[in-house]
Formats: structure tokens, sequence, C-alpha cells
């Protein structure tokens, strides 16, 4: 293993409701109404992806991009709300002593991504980050992370990625990549059957058993 590859929302993050609060808001402004099962549905993919879907479903009367630009200035504009998954700092903290390489791929926006890794000051361990807005295709399609890996110049077979969704685990095992599937309860019932191991907390982490997992 040789380099550690982080989704954000759920993982670094636990944002997932503040998303549901904001997207459920907005959708319901124009007339929809989105059941948390139907949140459930999107998550760890692409706004894009989520916002041509709902307005589709729902009539929704602005564009695609406009419902975007209203979701990542009101997600913006709470951000001071958003707070660290419980012990992921120590762990990635861990990860950096020990010179693996860092990166974040995330289906989110590049506004977001800069404001989350300047909040919690993670510019020093963080080494690269990938949005949403900088790939073709969101996951469940691998480009994501093999974008990352490629910046990080790392073989995709010796990255791990850490993820919180089902679209999150699919995009990883797709890119050759092993992948632990991070059981966070605020993501919904997300299916995470394929990923290596499935933790429901970083202090189930040991770096000695993750670099066997890599073996």
């Amino acid at each position: 293993m040789k380099a550690v590859i982080f989704d954000m929302d759920g993982v670094i993050i636990d944002s997932e409701p503040l998303h549901l609060k904001v997207e459920r808001e907005i959708v319901e402004e124009f007339g929809g109404k989105l059941s948390d099962e139907e949140y459930e549905e999107f998550v760890g993919t692409s706004d894009y992806h989520l916002w041509s879907s709902l307005k589709k479903r729902y009539n929704l009367k602005p564009s695609v991009e406009e419902l975007i630009a209203l979701k990542k200035q009101r997600f913006a504009e709470n951000i001071d709300k958003v707070k660290l998954v419980d012990d992921f700092f120590d762990f990635m903290l861990e990860l950096y002593n020990r010179q693996y390489l860092l990166a974040l791929a995330s289906s989110n926006n590049r506004k977001i991504i800069d404001m989350v890794i300047e909040k919690f000051k993670l510019n020093k361990y963080i080494k690269t980050s990938i949005s949403g807005e900088e790939v073709l295709k969101g996951k469940p399609n691998p480009e994501i992370f093999l974008k990352a890996a490629k910046k990080l110049k790392v073989h995709p077979g010796n990255c791990l990625v850490i993820e919180d969704s089902h679209a999150g685990v699919q995009a990883a095992k797709a890119a050759g990549m092993k992948c632990i599937g991070f059981k966070n309860p605020n993501s919904g019932n997300q299916d995470l059957y394929d990923a290596d191991l499935i933790v429901e907390r970083f202090g189930e982490l040991n770096i000695n058993s993750i670099e066997k997992l890599m073996q």
C-alpha cells in the first residue's frame, strides 16, 4: 500500500444530514417531496446526476445548473455546522506519519472541498483532491479514483479507498483498488457488501491489519 484515498462526505466530514436538509428544502420549494429512501439513492453521486434526476422526477422549474448553484450556496452557508467524523483526524495523522500518500476524491464540488480542507486545516496532510466537477463520469464510474491515483503517481493496485456509499465502493472496486466500507448511519442504508472490509468507526482500523489487507 502506497496511498489512501478518502471520500469526503460521510467519511471525513459527517455532512450527509446537511445535504439531505438542504436538498429536501430546495425540492419542496419547487413543489416536490424528497423522502429519506429517495435521498439514499443519490449518496455518493454527483450534483449533476442528483439534480438532473430530481428535476425530471418532480418537474422542478429551475434548470439543473440553477439547482446545483442553489444547493452549493446553501451548503456553503451552513458549513460551520459540519464536524469531522469521530477519530478520522487521528487515523489520518497515523497514515501521514507513516508516509503514506493521502488524497481526497469526492463527488462534491470544488468550492465545498476547498472550504472543508481549509476549515479543518487538512492542507498539510492531503496531497491532492479531486471533485465531482473534474471528472466526466461520476461514481460508480471509477474515473475519479483513477484520476486521484494518477495525480499521486501511484498504481491503482497500491491504493486503498475508504468510502461510505454503494456508488463509491463500486467505483473503487472498478478502479482495481482495495476498499474499506465505512458504515456511517447518517449515510442511510448503503450496500457496502463488495468492500474488502466494513467498519463502523475509525477506531476499529489498525494500520498493520490494513497493510495485511493490501497484500
